[in-house]
């Protein structure tokens, strides 16, 4: 079917689809002339089929005029430039709010990477990209984005991977779980991709159990449950542990799921050991320091220097001598 686009010829109309065919679906207008929307104009991503896009008979919509039938001067539809004008304004408020997007590399070049969001197109540049993996790698992959520039009028969507893996850095607290993705394996541990971010999971770290091969443990691509072990954020080193997470040494090796399943708890237990030993710490300190006003009691109590010392101080003779170790 030829027809023709016409400039400055849109403007919305509601129909009622009424047949499909493989090209598209024919719309009633209540015009002198049937209206047809054509498959390419049905749906912002590209389909196949029309009706993967809903469009079925029977279907009350609300369409814009693209154009016009060269050879009936029937109405051409479209409900993707609808979609496009909804998806903008969807990014721009993304953007107001500095919110982090989840979009699918779907090529690249010299410059940077092409990333789907919303439907629309966006670039990313190679120095908004911090993971460390080739552009060919990246890919049919997702990453987390953060919008960089929304411009309409320009068709200009800038985006950026590493504002987005700033953002996740920051909540990667000591002790955290987390689900990540194997990248690669190296005799040293295995790399894994955490919302975009590239951590080591040692191989210690991966059971109680020695391991003499990784690969009979994890293959890239293995989706698991890490725990952050550290991260030096000026480096952008993140080290992870699966052998913490263990209820029994060798979990990891005889039964990863059982380990994945009760991740959460075992980090719980791990986070609360952290902090009885941090609160330790704190103690040690206050005991050896009697200016801070604290002290500890016999009970291991930290309260307040006591009142009951006699006013001339305490008379050292009286103080046994401290016995030597042997």
């Amino acid at each position: 079917m030829s027809w023709l686009m016409v400039v400055g010829f849109c403007f919305q109309i509601k129909g009622t689809v009424f047949a499909v065919d493989a090209s598209g679906a024919y719309v009633d207008v209540t015009a002198k002339s049937t209206a047809y929307l054509p498959l390419q104009e049905a749906c912002i991503h590209r389909i196949k089929h029309i009706q993967e896009a809903g469009i079925v008979p029977g279907l009350r919509e609300e369409f814009v005029v693209i154009g016009e039938n060269e050879v009936d001067d029937s109405l051409i539809l479209s409900l993707k430039a609808i979609e496009f004008d909804l998806a903008w304004d969807r990014c721009r408020q993304l953007k107001a709010e500095d919110a982090v997007v989840k979009g699918k590399i779907v090529n690249g070049n010299k410059g940077g990477l092409v990333a789907e969001v919303e439907g629309l197109k966006g670039f990313v540049p190679f120095s908004h990209i911090s993971a460390k993996l080739s552009g060919e790698e990246l890919i049919e992959k997702e990453l987390p984005l953060k919008f960089v520039e929304v411009v309409e009028e320009e068709s200009r969507l800038i985006l950026s991977h590493r504002k987005a893996a700033a953002d996740s850095q920051g909540q990667l607290g000591i002790g955290s779980v987390v689900t990540g993705t194997v990248q690669s394996l190296k005799p040293y541990g295995a790399f894994v991709d955490i919302g975009g971010i590239s951590g080591l999971l040692h191989v210690s770290q991966i059971s109680h159990d020695r391991i003499t091969d990784i690969a009979t443990v994890l293959q890239p691509g293995d989706i698991l449950k890490v725990m952050v072990l550290s991260h030096d954020r000026e480096r952008g080193r993140v080290s992870l542990s699966t052998k913490k997470l263990e209820p029994t040494p060798g979990d990891m090796i005889r039964n990863p799921k059982l380990v994945f399943e009760k991740a959460e708890e075992m980090a719980q237990t791990f986070r609360q050991r952290i902090a009885q030993a941090e609160a330790m710490a704190r103690a040690d300190i206050f005991r050896f320091q009697p200016e801070s006003g604290l002290t500890l009691s016999n009970e291991g109590i930290l309260g307040p220097l006591s009142s009951e010392l006699p006013a001339e101080g305490v008379d050292l003779s009286e103080v046994p001598p401290a016995e030597e170790d042997l």
